[in-house]
């Protein structure tokens, strides 16, 4: 049964609202024993991971978490929100929203403004769905963890969305690590 390097980062990592009704102290233990690591997974069976967990979790896991890290899946994931938020901020001309937005993203802003990337066409629905969270994102008191969240948030649902067809694991990976967050689609080619 499960002992793996994924399993134990995913256990340690995991957001805790896949292990809801579970004491904290028992979930602490848990993550430290062979036997806890095993009823822990029987309860994450639950989630809709069917990718990681079946047929048996260890390669998969694994190879998951070798590869995705979290910090190298947070930069990923921030990166593909702002991407998928690039027609709102290359229409954004205002010189404070612009002036912020720089301050949050850094390097990232010239990441939006790439036409090589993506060429950012989109529905004007979308746009203006898209431009209306940008200015709510900007214009709060904490503008530059406002649009961090903001774009970590649409960065995930665009790697669910991708995943799904393309590397289910990886989808399911994200989806365990992070919070839920149903309302947010995807729309990234």
């Amino acid at each position: 049964m499960p002992g793996g390097q994924g399993l134990g980062t995913l256990l340690r990592e995991i957001d805790p609202h896949w292990l809801q009704g579970i004491d904290p102290a028992l979930l602490a233990a848990g993550r430290e024993t062979r036997l806890g690591r095993q009823v822990l997974l029987r309860c994450l069976v639950q989630a809709p991971a069917r990718a990681l967990f079946a047929p048996a979790p260890e390669p998969v896991l694994d190879r998951i978490a070798a590869a995705w890290p979290r910090e190298r899946l947070d930069s990923f994931l921030l990166n593909l929100g702002v991407l998928a938020f690039a027609p709102a901020i290359r229409a954004e001309i205002g010189r404070e929203p612009v002036r912020r937005l720089k301050a949050a993203l850094d390097k990232r802003y010239l990441l939006a403004l790439d036409r090589q990337m993506w060429d950012g066409q989109v529905p004007p629905g979308l746009l203006a769905r898209l431009q209306e969270r940008l200015a709510a994102a900007v214009s709060d008191p904490d503008a530059p963890a406002m649009l961090r969240a903001l774009f970590a948030r649409h960065g995930r649902a665009e790697l669910r969305q991708w995943g799904a067809t393309h590397e289910p694991a990886l989808a399911d990976w994200t989806l365990l690590l992070y919070p839920a967050d149903p309302g947010t689609r995807g729309h990234l080619p």
